[in-house]
């Protein structure tokens, strides 16, 4: 099975990759995850905490960081013998457990007056071995640790099986959680600490490929083009099979949705027209969808005036990485692996790939920026229209209409009239709102000096980013 694949490979990288991280940068961006778990080791009772997100997203770097110095049994789990190498693992740590049987309930009614923490890293691991280890934490946990002051954090890549086995309402571990999170990519500003001498382009470009994943982060080298020209050379560059390693991960059988997010990659963000690209007529991709969704690869957005079941709704990559793969590097795999791929290919068309992840960069700008105090900020289209941001706010009636260019030497003047003229097919409190517009570029011919219109440029944004960690 795709399990037993994979799961050996990813026992000998993990190792590597988790004293990459803690040795090659410090804990960057983690800041309200961390306070949570000190927030949970300090109670005075028994914790039981999920955290779960995509392979690369840093879950193991942050669990260690946040137990670091504390009384703790770290064990990553693996696809078989799970309960032998557990208790091979609390030996290291307690030689008095050789005098216990190898035992699951045996080893939590030790531990839990013996150890502060245990932390079970791939926990979906040990629910592809044995569909029972459920039932049996199920018990553990109302038998034996929750009148104890025992802390038990399970880790998981794999958003699918976590969600269902272990969140769901149907599942044995359901109510027993005393906290859980999904663990996501860092944000944009955060990559200022990872490259402090970059400039807001650099990092724009870097995000691009890496987006806020902090494994692909600290590969990166900066000129990033350098790097990117050598790393596409090497024979095991990680770029090559990291989609198709992170589908299997997910899915036994990922075909139908590697067609899926091409499809989307290459600009079919309606049902329909996802469909007639992948060319099916009688399968029902609804399921596919939504399980792309739940694991956090694709998201479905409505206009930002639309409520969330808006028949207007389109389909997105949530991820920049997924996004530049589909587009530079699947349609090259055969080249890059000849090893007669020219970089330049890529950065020909970059700047035109950058324009909606600027879009992006710039929604964190206004966000942090602070413009005014919007409760709603996002995209908005209506038939050939489309505006890139549009800010509201609810109670106010105020509305903000942005356009976002990665380019230079933008005619500010020109823009505005487009976006006003544009703003009149936008349906929200028309009689009641209060208007004003603002232009995001790289920089302008000439910023406007009237308050109807702010302008800001890659300096404006150099200022926020680097102040607001």
């Amino acid at each position: 099975m795709f399990f037993d694949l994979y799961s050996s490979l990813y026992k000998s990288l993990n190792s590597i990759i988790v004293i990459s991280i803690i040795m090659v940068i410090q804990f960057i961006n983690r800041k309200i995850e961390s306070e949570e778990i000190h927030d949970a080791l300090a109670s005075n009772k028994f914790e039981f905490i999920i955290i779960y997100g995509r392979r690369r997203i840093g879950k193991t770097e942050l669990i260690l960081h946040a137990t670091e110095h504390k009384k703790r049994i770290y064990y990553l789990a693996t696809g078989e013998n799970n309960l032998e190498r557990f208790y091979n693992k609390c030996l290291t740590a307690d030689k008095d457990i050789a005098n216990l049987k190898q035992d699951w309930e045996v080893l939590f009614d030790y531990l839990k007056d013996n150890a502060d923490i245990i932390i079970i890293d791939e926990f979906q691991n040990m629910i592809h071995e044995d569909k029972n280890i459920l039932n049996l934490f199920q018990a553990i946990i109302d038998s034996i640790a929750k009148n104890s002051k025992l802390k038990v954090f399970l880790l998981g890549s794999s958003v699918s099986i976590i969600t269902s086995k272990v969140l769901s309402y149907q599942s044995p571990l359901y109510g027993r959680r005393t906290g859980s999170f999904n663990l996501r990519a860092v944000q944009f500003k955060s990559l200022t600490e990872f490259y402090p001498k970059a400039s807001i382009e650099q990092l724009t470009e870097i995000y691009g490929f890496a987006d806020g994943v902090p494994f692909y982060l600290i590969k990166i080298n900066i000129p990033f083009w350098s790097w990117l020209r050598e790393e596409l050379k090497k024979e095991r560059s990680f770029i090559k099979d990291e989609v198709d390693f992170l589908l299997r991960y997910e899915f036994e059988d990922p075909s139908m949705y590697k067609l899926i997010i091409e499809a989307i990659a290459v600009g079919k963000t309606k049902l329909n027209e996802i469909k007639n690209y992948i060319k099916v007529k009688r399968t029902d991709i609804s399921p596919y969808l939504k399980n792309l969704i739940e694991i956090g690869l694709v998201k479905r957005l409505v206009p930002i005036t639309e409520n969330a079941k808006s028949r207007f709704g389109r389909y997105y990559i949530t991820d920049n990485f997924i996004k530049f793969w589909f587009r530079y590097v699947y349609p090259n795999l055969s080249s890059i692996a000849e090893g007669i791929f020219d970089v330049e290919t890529i950065k020909c068309d970059y700047n035109n790939y950058l324009g909606n992840v600027f879009e992006e960069v710039s929604k964190q700008y206004l966000i942090d920026k602070k413009v005014f105090s919007f409760t709603k900020i996002g995209n908005w289209w209506h038939q050939d229209k489309e505006i890139d941001l549009v800010a509201i706010n609810e109670q106010t009636k105020e509305i903000l209409f942005v356009e976002c260019k990665w380019q230079a030497n933008i005619n500010a003047e020109k823009l505005l009239a487009e976006l006003k003229e544009k703003s009149k097919f936008v349906q929200w409190h028309n009689d009641k709102r209060k208007e004003s517009f603002c232009i995001i570029a790289k920089n302008f011919k000439k910023k406007l000096d009237h308050k109807e219109c702010l302008c800001f440029d890659l300096n404006d944004m150099e200022k926020i980013f680097r102040n607001a960690k």
